[in-house]
């Protein structure tokens, strides 16, 4: 069909031009436009079909996983082969009077028809990873850097087949070739080498997932995203910070997760207590302190416990220092861990206390250790607010004050 063509060229060109051998070229060259331009309308048909056929299909299935293939054009890039097949079978056919010229545009052809077939490659790629983002372990397992790899390794092997076809040698050639320059490459690549090996280590360790919040020097954030190279953490006023993706394994870091899965976020703060306003407590301070409900029981309890020890014991009760006796920072230490216990907002069931640290030149700190059952990051600050606010307050009740420099 193709050979009926050109010699319908090749008369119509004799009749216009005397030159036998101009006339055959300008009939070759039309028939290899011609044919160029027919790949190309079969391309833009067959672009066109698929649109209205396969993606109207794949749009109403009730599945979303067949719409990556949409998304990341995989037919799409198939049809790009059609030129190219046509070229690959028919230009010779179309150019038999110049075979260097024919030579040329199949080498052309090829070149073409491998940068194809590579991206036909990375957008399967690409919907692979897709697929796997949409199922919820994805965030446990992130395989950006995996896929980064990949897609270099595609790279990597399109401009090996294109250099060797072009220098007409096997690709194990110049592969065994370019091991004597693997010193220099691995100089030029040593960043995505180390963190090549650092994704693989965090996500083989499952150190770092996609929304953990992380803690590693400026960067104190949500985690975006985990590259070959780098980790992407937006911070809490919205700026990002990249951090090369070896520094999380070579490097400490603090990840937050524990905290999130857990039961509740913890409160660990103290309050400074002046020594100078802790006492023992005298008949009339225990009298005023029981009018308060969270301690009343346990003042009772403890002046009953404290009389049967103190006649157990035969101790002498006129000198306040004989014996045992109830404090006022004792009494405000059990009042603060009942308030605590009646506080909703907080989770019972994970460790909970009120204690002494070392005392200090500031006074006795007063530490209140216990979990906020909402992790959310302003509702937690607003119920240790709340705590902090009321016990301050209440300091004044039991007859003692929190320390301020003057």
């Amino acid at each position: 069909m193709i050979t009926k063509y050109l010699d319908i060229l090749k008369q119509f060109a004799d009749s216009f031009i005397p030159n036998h051998q101009i006339a055959n070229g300008l009939a070759n060259g039309i028939a290899f436009v011609s044919l160029l331009f027919l790949g190309i309308l079969l391309y833009m048909l067959a672009r066109f079909l698929i649109k209205k056929t396969i993606y109207i299909f794949i749009q109403r299935t009730p599945s979303k996983y067949d719409d990556l293939l949409i998304k990341n054009k995989v037919l799409t890039r198939i049809c790009l082969l059609i030129p190219a097949i046509i070229i690959k079978y028919y230009a010779n056919d179309t150019l038999p009077n110049f075979p260097d010229a024919a030579d040329i545009l199949l080498k052309i052809e090829k070149i073409y028809e491998i940068v194809i077939y590579t991206s036909i490659m990375l957008a399967l790629v690409n919907t692979g990873h897709d697929l796997y983002n949409s199922f919820d372990f994805s965030k446990q397992k992130p395989i950006e850097g995996l896929i980064q790899v990949l897609k270099g390794i595609l790279y990597s092997v399109c401009v090996l087949l294109v250099a060797a076809y072009l220098l007409g040698k096997s690709v194990s050639t110049l592969v065994i070739g370019l091991g004597t320059l693997s010193a220099v490459l691995m100089l030029i690549f040593q960043d995505s080498i180390k963190g090549f090996v650092g994704s693989i280590q965090l996500s083989i360790n499952d150190m770092l997932r996609i929304g953990d919040w992380i803690a590693v020097g400026p960067a104190d954030g949500n985690v975006l995203e985990i590259n070959l190279t780098s980790v992407k953490v937006q911070n809490w006023d919205n700026t990002i910070t990249t951090i090369p993706t070896y520094t999380l394994v070579s490097s400490p870091f603090t990840n937050w997760r524990g905290m999130s899965e857990s039961g509740g976020r913890r409160i660990a703060r103290s309050i400074n207590i002046d020594v100078n306003t802790i006492r023992y407590c005298t008949p009339e301070m225990l009298e005023k302190y029981k009018h308060y409900a969270l301690v009343k029981d346990y003042i009772t309890q403890r002046e009953k416990d404290i009389a049967e020890y103190n006649k157990a014991n035969h101790i002498d009760t006129s000198e306040i220092m004989n014996g045992r006796q109830q404090t006022n920072l004792g009494i405000f230490r059990a009042y603060i861990k009942a308030y605590l216990n009646n506080n909703p907002k907080l989770n019972h069931h994970l460790t909970m206390m009120v204690r002494q640290l070392q005392p200090s030149e500031f006074g006795v700190p007063l530490q209140i250790y216990a979990f906020s059952s909402d992790k959310n990051w302003v509702n937690y600050e607003e119920i240790q607010s709340d705590i902090f606010d009321h016990i301050i307050a209440a300091a004044t009740m039991f007859d003692l004050k929190i320390y301020q420099k003057h």
